[in-house]
């Protein structure tokens, strides 16, 4: 069979291809942000975020959208593909979960945030508030993710290796008190016979890994599944190609980072620039 040609050049992904349609078709009508919404009625950010990817927007905004720029149904059929892929991701999210908790030995490497393995309730916090949680839901999903932290703790807890580009120390939370009680937490689980942390300068430059976090598995029957997530979407890959080669190229980037020993005085360091708080 023909391999399928791309016709238009625009994302193949459901949930950027939205976001993308939302940006090209505002261009197109020399409309700002500002002004869509006080034409529509909603908060004007809400627009930003939609065109940015950060959210998908309710229904009945799509619509909104769909009789002002006069596309009926193309833009709420977008929205529902990508709906849909979110739902596809939470399933995938969900095996993803499973498997973790079976694993007997598990490698990591981050891009710019730190595990859910190794985050403080305040990061967490900061974190999934920045991806739009807000309330009731916000909290439980912190206590979910504070849940996760017991893995790796108990007699029996697994290995666990972590490479963190030097982009996850770089940015601090805004409360600074929160920011040191976490380079703390991540200095004290360094300590741990079962958790090895590298950081990677980034004086290493570019490496095989830089486009998204990545997690390895070793499962109890001794095979290996790899999980890949970025900003849009996760994958769960379990065929033993894709997974050799990935190793190898975590691998590859293991030995461009700083040693256990080097990491954990850098991590010191980090912990010297934050500013205590003041004597009361």
């Amino acid at each position: 069979m023909p391999q399928r040609r791309v016709v238009t050049g625009r994302s193949q992904e459901p949930r950027r291809r939205f976001a993308e349609e939302l940006r090209t078709l505002r261009a197109g009508s020399g409309t700002s942000l500002r002004a869509l919404g006080e034409r529509l009625g909603w908060d004007w950010s809400l627009f930003g975020k939609m065109e940015n990817g950060e959210t998908l927007g309710s229904p009945e905004v799509v619509q909104a959208l769909d009789q002002h720029y006069g596309t009926p149904g193309l833009l709420l059929a977008l929205w529902e593909l990508a709906a849909g892929d979110q739902t596809q991701f939470r399933e995938r999210y969900r095996r993803y979960m499973a498997l973790e908790a079976e694993a007997v030995s598990l490698w990591h490497f981050a891009v710019s945030v730190l595990p859910g393995l190794l985050q403080t309730p305040g990061y967490a916090r900061e974190v999934l508030a920045a991806g739009g949680l807000r309330g009731k839901e916000l909290e439980q999903q912190v206590e979910a993710r504070m849940g996760r932290r017991e893995l790796l703790e108990g007699e029996d807890a697994p290995p666990f290796r972590t490479i963190l580009s030097e982009a996850v120390l770089r940015t601090p939370l805004r409360d600074a008190g929160e920011w040191r009680g976490q380079l703390e937490y991540l200095r004290d689980a360094a300590e741990r016979p079962n958790v090895t942390v590298h950081v990677l300068r980034q004086s290493a430059g570019l490496h095989g890994l830089v486009g998204a976090d990545m997690w390895y598995l070793l499962l109890p029957e001794g095979r290996t599944v790899a999980y890949t997530e970025n900003g849009y979407r996760g994958e769960l890959i379990e065929e033993s190609e894709p997974v050799v080669r990935l190793q190898k190229t975590y691998d590859a980037v293991r030995d461009l980072a700083l040693t256990p020993a080097e990491s954990r005085k850098f991590v010191l360091r980090m912990l010297e620039e934050v500013p205590c708080d003041p004597p009361t």
